[in-house]
């Protein structure tokens, strides 16, 4: 895997009802936009909300440009324990489909989210991100790839302009 040609993907979990559309639309575009920088691999966090709608952009993306990957950098193996029924299947269905799964831990501990996102951002060349918070996870992984002089798309700045 070739970082320099290497997509990660960081957002938050809770995406307002009247965000998921044009979220949807503007990573669509994003990574559509990557790959024809060409940009082979993308990498998610298999979390809920922004890794979701992120993973699902590039396995769409994949019937069209069969070539592109999708790989997951999962924290645990027991990450979706207490999730829904429906939130369940959908990350199911996304690790069988994804190229590659790399789990950071086998069992939850304090760390294995932080690390997740210092993995994602490693193994990538440039982030397309949705952050609307100054604090948090998103906000901290966003900061790392900047420190680390890759360069981030922030859609959440470009809502208001679709």
């Amino acid at each position: 895997m070739s970082k320099e040609k290497s997509c990660c993907f960081t957002g938050h979990r809770d995406i307002p009802y009247h965000h998921r559309i044009p979220v949807m639309s503007l990573l669509r575009q994003s990574v559509e936009s990557k790959i024809k920088e060409g940009y082979t691999v993308f990498c998610a966090g298999g979390a809920l909300g922004f890794d979701t709608l992120a993973a699902l952009a590039v396995l769409r993306l994949k019937t069209r440009y069969p070539y592109i990957r999708l790989h997951l950098y999962l924290p645990c193996k027991d990450q979706a324990a207490k999730w829904s029924a429906d939130d369940k299947a959908m990350y199911e269905k996304i690790i069988s489909e994804s190229d590659r799964v790399v789990y950071i831990s086998e069992n939850y501990t304090p760390y294995c989210m932080s690390r997740r996102n210092r993995a994602l951002v490693d193994n990538s060349s440039f982030c397309i991100a949705y952050c609307t918070q100054p604090k948090g996870g998103t906000a901290y992984t966003m900061g790392y790839a900047m420190d680390n002089g890759i360069e981030v798309r922030n859609l959440a700045f470009e809502l208001d302009k679709i």
